[in-house]
């Protein structure tokens, strides 16, 4: 599994440790979209777009997106077609964005979420698969708004 992502300058630190945990311990291939420096302001916007275009033009399967709250980076994401970008604050937000939502991103908050929750939440939302049946109909209502 290859995986897409990108923080601004607000979650810049928590990025760099879960792309390490993600190579080292999951073994799993991280393409790093930026920022690259916690000291030079960006916007959150840039950087949703490039981790969401990598999944809209199947590049990988998921990203993962930070900001300082999370807030804005997955406002952001969600404008992109085909985009279910789900902010998680725990385990059980992260297993439901799966379970339920089909989240092809994850996004969570580096300036609100410690390293352990967040490796959690990484490992729930990874390990969860999408229910479809009856949340499937709900997507696809998704979808049709996008249209």
């Amino acid at each position: 599994m290859k995986i897409a992502i990108a923080s601004d300058h607000g979650a810049f630190e928590l990025k760099q440790k879960i792309i390490k945990y993600l190579i080292r311990k999951k073994n799993i291939e991280v393409l790093d979209f930026g920022t690259d420096d916690e000291n030079i302001s960006v916007d959150y916007a840039d950087y949703a777009g490039k981790v969401a275009k990598q999944i809209m033009n199947k590049n990988v399967e998921k990203g993962i997106l930070l900001c300082g709250t999370g807030i804005g980076i997955s406002i952001a994401a969600n404008k992109y077609k085909g985009i279910r970008a789900a902010l998680c604050h725990n385990t059980y937000t992260a297993r439901m964005s799966s379970l339920h939502n089909d989240a092809n991103i994850l996004v969570f908050g580096g300036r609100i979420t410690g390293i352990e929750i967040a490796k959690e939440m990484v490992n729930v939302w990874l390990s969860t698969k999408y229910e479809s049946g009856r949340h499937q109909r709900r997507i696809n209502k998704i979808h049709k708004i996008e249209k």
